[in-house]
């Protein structure tokens, strides 16, 4: 168990920087994730952290050791790969073992760890069956056992769970959380995902065009963005452009296709601004302290444990409300007159990011 450093990392390919000075610290024992689009850079910072790439500028620390230039195999990280990456022409057991055969250890410590790690990811009595006889999550299972046996200081997956299907990807989700606390072991995970991030994290880090917009619990990132592109990355959202027209101390007045909501907490110094509002805090209802947006239905979407109502407003924007409540929708139809009630406490305002 070793906490990991990054210290202004830098990397580019070509033309391209993919990293442009990434500085994260991921403690020890903790599962960590990068979370971001495709070409955020999430993988780039993960091959570099193995010693599969190697920076331009900047540093990588396990501990107090300097591991920047140090090879992959020298550095005491395993990353797991999409794919799997198993030899289809080895049992469950040899291509477990590969890393201990590799590293020549007696053939009673190589029987002793795999059985151990097999027992971890629950595959024992596998060990006979080809890659070719197994599940997808089996498969990523065994991967899993491969990176563990050689008692890595940190593992890092990358996107492990993409190649499953949704039941699937649940099921392991949940293996690999009680893995990494069953062990206590540094996780480096990156995914796309944002309900995985949130599910399966300690902290995460969301990555846009190589750099770190936000770092933080997963109810700090989805409560508490700092940013309008986490804000609207994480999970369906309302996201409002808007300008503020008063201020009275930290309280604002806003203003959006003619419709002024007042009362709004913001400490920031830019006019520009997106009102950010999450559908669960959208009511059909008064509530207390509320805001509210008039419009029309356009849509009543039911996903079994909640119903989004998708209301039409001003120039033709949309707002989400989402609810569990049946009573809640009873009776809307499209292009019928709608209501959203919003506690003035439930409205993020944050500086509108330039195109």
């Amino acid at each position: 168990m070793v906490d990991v450093k990054l210290e202004n990392v830098v990397k580019t390919f070509g033309d391209t920087v993919a990293l442009k000075g990434i500085n994260l610290y991921i403690k020890a024992g903790e599962l960590f994730t990068l979370l971001g689009p495709s070409g955020c850079g999430k993988s780039t910072t993960l091959r570099i952290i193995a010693g599969l790439d190697f920076p331009d500028s900047g540093h990588i620390y396990f501990g107090n050791e300097d591991v920047t230039y140090l090879p992959s195999s020298k550095r005491g990280a395993v990353l797991v790969f999409q794919n799997y990456a198993l030899w289809p022409h080895m049992t469950v057991f040899d291509n477990v073992a590969y890393g201990l055969k590799l590293r020549k250890l007696p053939k009673e410590e190589i029987k002793r760890r795999v059985e151990w790690a097999l027992e971890l990811v629950k595959l024992k009595g596998y060990e006979n069956r080809y890659p070719t006889q197994l599940s997808g999550g089996q498969q990523q299972r065994v991967a899993i056992a491969r990176a563990l046996v050689v008692e890595p200081k940190v593992l890092l997956l990358d996107e492990p769970l993409s190649n499953l299907d949704a039941k699937l990807r649940l099921e392991m989700r949940s293996e690999i959380r009680r893995i990494q606390r069953e062990l206590g072991i540094t996780v480096i995970y990156v995914t796309h995902d944002q309900e995985e991030a949130m599910a399966i994290s300690d902290r995460i880090a969301v990555m846009n065009v190589g750099t770190v917009e936000q770092v933080g619990t997963p109810r700090d990132i989805y409560e508490r963005p700092k940013t309008e592109f986490v804000a609207s990355f994480m999970g369906k959202t309302n996201v409002i452009p808007a300008k503020v027209v008063e201020r009275t101390g930290d309280r604002v007045t806003v203003e959006f296709d003619g419709i002024r909501l007042d009362g709004l907490h913001y400490t920031g110094k830019e006019d520009e601004v997106v009102i950010v509002i999450r559908p669960e805090r959208v009511k059909l209802k008064p509530v207390e302290n509320a805001i509210s947006i008039s419009g029309i239905v356009d849509l009543v979407e039911y996903y079994g444990f909640f119903i989004e109502v998708v209301g039409l407003f001003g120039e033709e924007r949309r707002i989400i409300a989402r609810t569990i409540s049946d009573r809640d929708v009873e009776g809307l139809k499209p292009t019928q007159p709608v209501t959203f009630y919003v506690n003035r406490d439930d409205v993020i305002i944050l500086p509108r990011q330039k195109r």
